[in-house]
């Protein structure tokens, strides 16, 4: 059963669908949505359980999180966007790119990763889900996860930045932190997908990241018939809000360049 998402969807032109990182939401996207819509219509939907969303009642599943995006397509009038996906947003981007693939225009795959999790990765967000329904909220990820979301020149340099992505992960619903952490786990890899794309792909990853390398983006973009990569300096594991300006330049050419290849 899809979920019907809350999103925001401000701006005229070629459509510019954002998915959020976890534990986000669409409110990550502020500086997108600021520094875009005069060029792009751009529809950032919380993803289920966050955000304006709510849960449903479905097996955890990334799949599933695609199947959501698609039915907002419809309901929105979409027939092509260009497709981003940042993190865990990337994995549902993937998901879309298999599953939905007439809707996408291009896609933008930023600190993400086409691998599926190594067994302690995966063992990891189990035992943190397992936490989170325990407890009933999301300390473990404040505790554990918040660390690496951003890098140390974000945490030297930026507060507010920092700041913001931390009330941003506090604000985070534990049953969909929980469920999250379980359709992640359990999502397969993402290379025959990539390899079998279509459209125009823009791979990014932040010159900080821990969390998604960039020997993992360059993996990503040699499997991409058709891409670039960006390495974003400064820049960690949120890289659209760390270093926004130069994030929405490259997602402004890329997607601008996307909409004219295929008209």
């Amino acid at each position: 059963m899809t979920v019907q998402l809350y999103a925001r969807d401000v701006g005229t032109g070629t459509p510019l669908v954002l998915l959020h990182a976890f534990p986000l939401s669409s409110a990550m996207w502020l500086e997108q949505r600021q520094g875009l819509a005069n060029r792009f219509r751009v529809i950032t939907p919380d993803l289920r359980g966050f955000g304006g969303s709510r849960l449903g009642t479905d097996e955890p599943s990334v799949d599933a999180m695609a199947d959501d995006v698609a039915h907002l397509f419809r309901r929105l009038g979409l027939q092509r966007a260009v497709v981003g996906g940042l993190s865990m947003g990337g994995y549902v981007a993937m998901a879309l790119c298999r599953r939905h693939p007439d809707l996408v225009l291009g896609v933008v795959l930023a600190s993400t990763r086409a691998a599926a999790d190594t067994p302690g990765v995966r063992e990891n967000r189990l035992r943190q889900a397992d936490v989170i329904d325990r407890d009933g909220s999301v300390q473990v990820l404040l505790d554990e996860m918040l660390p690496g979301l951003v890098g140390p020149t974000t945490y030297r340099q930026r507060a507010l930045v920092y700041g913001r992505v931390r009330g941003l992960v506090q604000a985070t619903p534990a049953p969909a932190a929980a469920w999250a952490q379980r359709a992640m786990a359990a999502r397969p890899e993402s290379f025959e997908t990539l390899r079998g794309l279509k459209v125009p792909a823009l791979v990014m990853v932040g010159d900080e990241d821990t969390l998604a390398t960039e020997d993992e983006a360059r993996a990503m973009a040699d499997a991409l018939p058709n891409a670039e990569l960006l390495v974003i300096p400064r820049a960690g594991h949120l890289c659209a809000v760390e270093q926004p300006d130069l994030f929405n330049q490259a997602v402004a050419e890329f997607a601008a360049a996307a909409a004219r290849t295929t008209r």
